[in-house]
């Protein structure tokens, strides 16, 4: 029997980027992968700002933007441009690079934190009790393994074996069958950075990896074959051609292959002890390059609160709140990557035209324009506030900068939670008895701000207001611990 507090299933972004989250707050953990090699090609590729904005909160964001090309938006239908340069974020463009540079972070982050990560683990069976989940393993070797845990975390993508084994339902539809993806050279560079556009013949998106290299993923209205059928690149070249007009000189593919979307969602990220994150929680059509990112957006809403439980330091109900933020999100990307690829797959002309003079006119609003961003790059993304809440709680916390240099995201790298606000000595003072899980930052000025370690806004009030500061800890963080004789100050 080997025992873990928390193990995970899975060693994707999601997976890895849990255990890093898990590792980094003091709880053990483990990593199960079922694959024995690392595969150096990807099929996702985009990374929104607010996942950079997270791995800047783990002192990776930086290090991953500089993998890939930075695109200010796509270019939509031909001639609508997007413009994700509006959201207020040091990372306002979309990130182009290849998924193993993701995970090649991650699982340097993982590794460095003493996490073990096993490679050819099979899992075949689960069987949980209210004191724990005993997990059984084929190892590589073909040995059979149990694995007993606290918690068990399915991070295992769409084919989820952990799913699987609770017996949840995966409902949805099939959104798109037969896309051929092909990364290829471009003699010819596309109209834009990148190009997401459709005709009566099909679809075509093209995106660059910053290398030479570029993501080419094409659909052809009247030639769907299933899945294993076999590709031909000049069956890609003509699909392009088709709808563009030009194959843009594409040559040398290092990997085409064909692939189906689904949009699937489970009706419970949370059944006792056991929780889904990612692919395996939810499924939806590539449009919009969002997948990766709200896998591990669910990696960090989950990571903190469950080495909270862990530690049994969580307030009632803070585990289930996983399921309460994260399943709507999950369902409105599903939502929306659904309509964006119907949008683009209309055949009729005189639709299409109509389709975009629409967006233009929206797009032109700024307001408007810069909600679409936000939304798309995740920055928008809201978890539910009580009733007469502080306008700021439930939402991003922008990365503000402290009275004593450095930035809010640099704190956050402590994994613990943030209280922001003017007069350091009265921010110390006002969590004692919460200071193992709060440090303080000291602003210029303005309200006080308590900062969840996955930086959305727990609680916000008035300046000196302890009354309801120690009611938005006790929420949050659990029951005081006792007044410590120094505070924890992050910045002066």
């Amino acid at each position: 029997m080997i025992s873990t507090d928390v193990l995970i299933v899975g060693a994707g972004p999601t997976g890895l980027a849990l255990a890093g989250e898990l590792a980094a707050a003091g709880v053990s953990c483990a990593v199960l992968e079922r694959r024995t090699a690392e595969s150096n090609l990807t099929r996702a590729f985009a990374v929104h700002a607010r996942t950079l904005e997270y791995l800047d909160m783990r002192g990776m964001g930086d290090e991953l933007a500089a993998t890939g090309a930075h695109v200010p938006g796509p270019r939509l239908f031909g001639s609508v441009n997007a413009r994700l340069s509006l959201v207020k974020s040091r990372y306002n463009y979309l990130l182009i690079t290849p998924q193993y540079q993701t995970e090649a972070l991650l699982e340097r982050w993982v590794r460095g934190l003493g996490v073990p990560i096993v490679s050819g683990a099979e899992v075949t069976g689960l069987d949980q009790d209210g004191d724990g989940v005993r997990v059984r393993v084929r190892t590589a070797e073909g040995k059979e393994e149990t694995w007993e845990t606290g918690y068990l975390a399915g991070t295992d993508g769409v084919h989820s074996t952990v799913r699987s084994a609770l017996g949840l339902p995966f409902p949805g539809r099939s959104a798109i069958r037969s896309l051929m993806l092909a990364d290829v050279r471009l003699p010819e560079p596309p109209a834009a950075p990148v190009l997401l556009d459709g005709n009566q013949a099909g679809l075509v998106f093209i995106a660059p990896f910053g290398d030479g290299w570029y993501r080419v993923i094409t659909w052809d209205r009247d030639n769907q074959p299933a899945d294993d059928a076999p590709l031909d690149f000049e069956q890609v070249r003509v699909s392009v051609r088709d709808v563009l007009g030009t194959d843009l000189g594409m040559r040398e593919p290092r990997w085409i292959s064909r692939f189906h979307s689904d949009e699937r969602q489970v009706p419970h990220y949370r059944v006792g002890r056991v929780l889904l994150a990612g692919d395996a929680a939810h499924c939806h059509s590539p449009a919009g390059g969002q997948g990766m990112n709200i896998g591990i957006q669910d990696a960090a809403n989950l990571g903190w609160k469950l080495a909270a439980t862990v530690r049994g330091q969580a307030p009632t109900g803070l585990l289930d709140s996983y399921h309460d933020e994260r399943h709507p999100v999950g369902r409105a990307v599903l939502r929306g990557s659904g309509a964006l690829l119907r949008s683009i797959t209309i055949p009729s002309p005189a639709v299409r035209a109509v389709r975009n003079r629409a967006i233009e006119t929206v797009l032109n609003l700024s307001p408007a324009h810069r909600r679409l961003a936000e939304l798309v790059s995740g920055i928008g993304t809201r978890y539910p506030a009580p009733r007469g809440a502080h306008p700021a709680v439930g939402r991003r916390a922008p990365d503000v900068p402290l009275a004593g240099g450095g930035r809010l995201y640099e704190v956050l790298r402590a994994v613990r939670f943030v209280l922001l606000g003017p007069d350091p000595a009265e921010l110390d003072a006002a969590v004692r008895g919460w200071d193992d899980r709060v440090v303080t930052a000291a602003t210029a000025g303005g309200d006080w701000i308590l900062v969840r370690p996955d930086g959305y806004t727990a609680w916000a009030g008035r300046a000196g207001d302890r009354a309801g500061l120690r009611a938005g800890l006790a929420a949050w963080c659990g029951a005081s611990a006792g007044a410590a004789d120094s505070g924890g100050r992050a910045r002066e």
